[in-house]
């Protein structure tokens, strides 16, 4: 019965790793905001951040530039983060996060239709992504509720669905104009590169809104991880608090696709890595959010400074050129990044559970 009182418990480990992940993400804009093809020095960021004056270059580079795609970078991951802990947890299965089991692929369907049909503006490629994220998870959801919803088999149906939706995408793509292809192809690679302060707007919002509602079903959530029956026992509603959570889940994740695109490993990986750096008997919101945050942040400063990185090796070497010159100040998708090191992740999951008949 409600009691007209919300109360929060937060374990001291789970405090110390959040609070951890967010100083790694801070960092990260940090140092993100400094480097680059022009380099501004840690004293002329903070003038151009907190005066916006000093250097015209530095204003514009840390302004307009680097500090909405490092705050975006947070925003995304953090949502990526909270919306995988609440899929894995519901599903009771550590693979079941929006990339595995077909939310993301639903949500790039919508957002396609919406560029290719209505030239994609900000607005309409969000509500194309979150309605395409919420009917592949009710199609996911029906299909592999029969007979009671089972972790493997949602994981199985959603792998399926993946599959399907990837041609789906891939036919919209060869029916659509060539720009429209174009802008569609560069946004279902994931990144944030030219993404600007509507982007962040729309993430800053969402996350608002959804973020507390996550954390008001936080106790509900981790009772589902004991199961329906256990779960109904003790007073949850399961098939509501279910509903309710998928559809928090899905609209953290379809925003944070029509942000920065379909970006892989952050919300399979960030609960985990949470509930191993906590050692909690379950996967917790917070912390999970606030790791996406940093693994995402450090993917997106790791992404922007490959090139220039290895062109300095490259110098280093002497007549060993790595990358051409006039690559020096490319930025690489972070999407690419995080799908490198989602399988160097499941490669490390594998090879830990060998012989425990977990894997």
């Amino acid at each position: 019965m409600w009691s007209g009182r919300v109360t929060f418990r937060v374990h001291p480990r789970t405090a110390v790793v959040s609070l951890a992940a967010l100083v790694l993400a801070l960092l990260s804009l940090v140092v993100s905001l400094c480097v680059g093809a022009y380099t501004v020095p840690l004293p002329d960021v903070a003038q151009a951040l907190f005066h916006g004056t000093g250097d015209r270059l530095a204003v514009h580079f840390v302004n307009h530039e680097r500090l909405p795609q490092a705050l975006l970078a947070a925003l995304v991951g953090a949502a990526l983060g909270v919306s995988g802990a609440i899929f894995q947890s519901i599903s009771r299965n550590p693979l079941a996060s929006p990339d595995v089991i077909g939310f993301n692929s639903g949500a790039s369907t919508g957002a396609i239709l919406a560029i290719v049909t209505f030239g994609g503006g900000a607005a309409t490629v969000a509500t194309g992504a979150v309605a395409g994220g919420l009917m592949t998870a009710f199609l996911v959801f029906v299909l592999a509720s029969r007979g009671g919803l089972h972790g493997v088999r949602l994981v199985l149906v959603g792998l399926g669905v993946t599959a399907m939706l990837g041609s789906v995408n891939s036919y919209l793509l060869t029916r659509s104009s060539l720009d429209n292809a174009q802008n569609a192809h560069i946004w279902l690679v994931g990144t944030l590169n030219g993404r600007g302060w509507s982007s962040v707007q729309m993430m800053a919002v969402a996350l608002a809104v959804l973020f507390p509602a996550t954390v008001l079903l936080g106790r509900q959530l981790r009772m589902l991880e004991l199961g329906d029956d256990l779960a109904s026992g003790l007073g949850v509603r399961v098939d509501r608090v279910r509903l309710a959570l998928t559809v928090l889940g899905i609209g953290l994740c379809g925003v944070a696709v029509a942000s920065a695109g379909p970006i892989p490993f952050v919300a399979l990986a960030a609960p985990q890595i949470a509930a191993m750096l906590t050692r909690g008997p379950g996967v917790s919101v917070l912390s999970a959010g606030t790791v996406g945050a940093a693994l995402l942040s450090a993917a997106h400063l790791a992404s922007a400074q490959l090139f220039t990185t290895l062109a300095w090796v490259g110098d280093l070497l002497g007549p060993l050129r790595l990358v051409d010159e006039s690559q020096r100040n490319n930025q690489l998708p972070v999407g690419v990044t995080t799908a490198v090191l989602g399988g160097v992740y499941l490669a490390w999951v594998l090879f830990k559970r060998r012989g425990t008949g977990r894997a």
